[in-house]
């Protein structure tokens, strides 16, 4: 049996801004669903994966956890990372579109790139990035 990531899904609670925050904010072009129908939508960030959202609660149903609380306070358990031209350029188009950032335009000699995150509506984090120029 061969392994490969065919998507990432997000299990969500508000599940209307956060299809409006990848649609509009981070611009990924809608796969199937709509922001009214409050269970499953998907992203076409790319030709090999897809983004997906499912609503939180109804995902909740299907495994047995519905009595289980949906947010727990704590550390990020998830981080989607995306490659972008220039860190900076990007931070201020998101910024005009209202996003507030975490971390600001870091360089990362360790890591090897130029990084900023925020998050998304329902609290996701998200990290932009290019590569560092080897000197």
């Amino acid at each position: 049996m061969q392994h490969r990531i065919n998507q990432i899904r997000l299990l969500v609670n508000d599940f209307s801004a956060c299809f409006r925050f990848y649609r509009d904010v981070i611009g990924l072009p809608i796969g199937t669903g709509t922001e009214d129908d409050p269970t499953y939508a998907e992203f076409l960030p790319s030709s090999e994966v897809t983004l997906g959202l499912f609503g939180r609660s109804a995902m909740a149903e299907v495994v047995g956890a519905g009595s289980k609380p949906a947010h727990a306070d704590g550390q990020d358990a998830i981080l989607l990372v995306f490659a972008v031209d220039n860190v900076d350029q990007t931070v201020e188009a998101l910024k005009a579109k209202g996003v507030t950032f975490a971390a600001p335009p870091t360089d990362r000699p360790d890591w090897g790139m130029r990084t900023a995150h925020f998050r998304d509506p329902d609290g996701n984090l998200l990290e932009i990035f290019h590569p560092l120029k080897a000197e």
